[in-house]
């Protein structure tokens, strides 16, 4: 019998060569279904932040801590065969000094098997990168509308327009010196996101950003559709999958109420026939 062959993850420094190729195909996952979902189709494969809002009900990544993304992380972890998975690093786990940055990135890879970790930060980060890098961590960077920032940033708005252009193309620049495989753009006018792709050495990776980018990425709860209250201006939702589970699960209930489930071909009979 023949076994059809699977070709192993990429590497960081296989990412890295890929800038200005075949667009990166990037999503997120927090578990391992999902995770086995999406492995033949990516590329990379992401375990967010994001996970204390999608799977959490956090209102924000800041209460993510370390072992969440620990465990989500072995979680995609057991779901991968041919995708590199990237795991966040939650916030006030690498800001204090790249020191700390590297306990905590250290114990991710260690803890989830991933590949590399990701980083919130451009210009102030770079040094934290490079530390992180010359010992052996890569670091994927994200730049423009960083999550974690939120607060000082006034809210989940679009960044880099007018006078702040050169401030995030400053920060792309910074991370790729200092030694990241690729960056994330995050909600960034696309001429500016356009700009950076083709100034800076690293492929870059887009949300709310450019075709351009070298690649996409999108949360996964999102593209499918599974919360129908909100959908950001940058997000195509492939399927309506809440709209389906909400109907599903409203047919259930009705049955269950009306007593025509479990049918007579879902309950056991007495002649021991069936498992």
């Amino acid at each position: 019998m023949s076994v059809s062959a699977v070709t192993p993850p990429p590497s960081p420094a296989k990412i890295r060569a890929r800038k200005g190729g075949t667009p990166l195909v990037c999503l997120t996952a927090y578990t391992t279904p999902v995770a086995q979902l999406v492995d033949p189709h990516c590329d990379i494969v992401l375990v967010g932040d994001s996970v204390g809002m999608v799977l959490h009900g956090l209102p924000s990544t800041l209460g993510v801590t370390m072992e969440m993304m620990s465990l989500h992380g072995r979680a995609v972890a057991r779901g991968l065969k041919q995708a590199m998975l990237v795991v966040d690093m939650p916030f006030a786990s690498y800001e204090e000094s790249p020191q700390q940055a590297f306990r905590n990135a250290a114990r991710l890879m260690a803890e989830t098997g991933a590949a590399a970790v990701k980083l919130e930060g451009g210009v102030h980060m770079a040094e934290t990168i490079a530390f992180l890098v010359a010992r052996g961590v890569p670091v994927m960077a994200h730049i423009g509308l960083t999550p974690q920032s939120f607060n000082t940033l006034g809210g989940y708005k679009v960044q880099g327009r007018g006078a702040e252009a050169d401030k995030v193309l400053a920060d792309a620049r910074a991370v790729a010196e200092a030694g990241a495989f690729s960056v994330v753009l995050e909600k960034l006018p696309e001429s500016l996101s356009r700009r950076i792709t083709e100034e800076v050495a690293i492929p870059t990776i887009g949300i709310g950003a450019s075709p351009a980018c070298d690649g996409q990425i999108l949360v996964i709860d999102d593209m499918l559709g599974l919360f129908t209250e909100f959908q950001p201006k940058f997000v195509k939702r492939y399927a309506e999958l809440g709209a389906e589970a909400e109907k599903a699960i409203a047919a259930y209930a009705e049955e269950v109420r009306a007593r025509t489930f479990p049918a007579p071909e879902h309950v056991f009979s007495d002649e021991g026939k069936g498992k």
